[in-house]
């Protein structure tokens, strides 16, 4: 979603300075077009040639320099930005602005931008809980300036606590929140995904092969678009996303109890895990050894029907399931949507290449127990959340 975006960054004088290297750089790879704006103090950590090299564009460093004959530097620098970070941002920039101080080409750039504005604070600890420093970022806050909170660690003056410059990762992220339509504020929702683990004994386990990446995205674009997420996960690789209240599971059972104690908290769930439908009915305490069978049969007992169970005290809410299906695609689809009382189900063949397990993209199928039958191409998972979350609103607005 960043491509094509133009991103003012504004660089101020601090050690973390540096990192704003890979910030760019991380922008550029997601094709967004990049402007740089440095203080005279930032350049004492790192060179505008830097810059300039990782974005191919001039590095703006002056107030009274002209971008072009008739263009003024900072008025045409504010225009053009779809959004403004800054990172780092020092207390005495954070300052400046905060009482409408504008002295030099980064503060009045800031001043005259009418774009989404993020401040990425990066100090010593004890500037950071300075009162004068909290209540200069609470008057911006008041007036809609955006903020992240820095990181807790080693501080390069020798302190520990919180001050450090976050991931620049967390900060093409939250670029992304500041970025996209809040439409999803004031909703809960509460989404399931990954596999589940059935253990058999100590190092053995039923499971299948749900790498969790529909339900992350899902959780991504939701957190996005202004909405409280709650994550249940079972067993994958991924890192949590930022910003969402994350629940790990394992078995089918754990993950029914985490959903049923959540379920309340939500205006929408979304039950995109792949939960084994069976489980050992007794698992071995101690590990099964090869020389002790020549044959093993496993008694299974039935999980608990997660979905169905919220199917029957949703109360209005929406509800949305997945169907991971190898053969009658839109029948067996159907009949679960019917079944499991769901207002829509996300359905694909996962022998379909692009649309399996553990890959980044999805053909999906969706159906609304409206009626509605709608086949979408081949997209990334995260445009697919995206889709899901347009139809969703749908529903609610009809």
């Amino acid at each position: 979603m960043l491509k094509g975006k133009k991103i003012v960054l504004g660089v101020s004088g601090g050690i973390a300075a540096y990192k704003a290297a890979e910030l760019v750089r991380l922008y550029v790879k997601q094709e967004a077009e990049v402007f740089v704006v440095m203080t005279k103090s930032a350049q004492e950590f790192i060179t505008p040639l830097t810059f300039q090299t990782l974005t191919g564009n001039p590095v703006h460093t002056e107030l009274f320099s002209l971008l072009q004959e008739r263009d003024i530097g900072h008025i045409s620098l504010a225009d053009r930005a779809d959004a403004f970070v800054v990172a780092p941002a020092t207390a005495n920039l954070v300052g400046k602005v905060a009482c409408g101080i504008a002295d030099d080409l980064l503060s009045t750039t800031i001043m005259a931008t009418r774009s989404p504005v993020l401040f990425v604070p990066a100090m010593n600890v004890n500037m950071w809980e300075n009162p004068i420093y909290r209540d200069n970022q609470a008057r911006l806050e008041k007036f809609g300036y955006q903020f992240m909170e820095p990181a807790q660690g080693f501080l390069a003056c020798g302190w520990e606590g919180k001050g450090k410059l976050p991931d620049p990762a967390a900060i093409v992220e939250q670029t992304r929140v500041l970025l996209s339509p809040q439409d999803l504020s004031g909703e809960t929702v509460l989404i399931s995904a990954g596999p589940s683990r059935e253990e058999i004994d100590p190092v053995r386990y039923i499971s299948n092969y749900s790498s969790g990446k529909m339900g992350y995205a899902l959780a991504r674009v939701a957190r996005r678009r202004g909405a409280r997420v709650i994550l249940v996960s079972g067993p994958t690789s991924l890192e949590p996303p930022a910003g969402v209240e994350f629940v790990a599971v394992t078995s089918a059972c754990e993950m029914r109890d985490a959903l049923m104690e959540r379920q309340e908290r939500a205006s929408i769930m979304i039950k995109a895990a792949a939960v084994a439908d069976y489980r050992p009915a007794s698992a071995s305490t101690q590990k099964i050894k090869k020389s002790q069978h020549d044959d093993l049969s496993l008694s299974l007992r039935k999980n608990p029907d997660i979905l169905s169970e919220l199917g029957r005290i949703k109360k209005g809410r929406i509800l949305v399931g997945f169907a991971a299906e190898t053969a009658d695609l839109v029948k067996n689809a159907r009949d679960k949507l019917e079944k499991k009382n769901l207002d829509l189900i996300v359905a694909n063949d996962v022998s379909a290449s692009g649309a399996g397990f553990d890959v980044d993209t999805n053909i999906v199928r969706v159906l609304g127990r409206d009626g509605s039958d709608e086949q979408w191409p081949l997209l990334s998972k995260e445009e697919v959340a995206g889709k899901i979350f347009d139809r969703i609103l749908e529903l609610e607005r009809n």
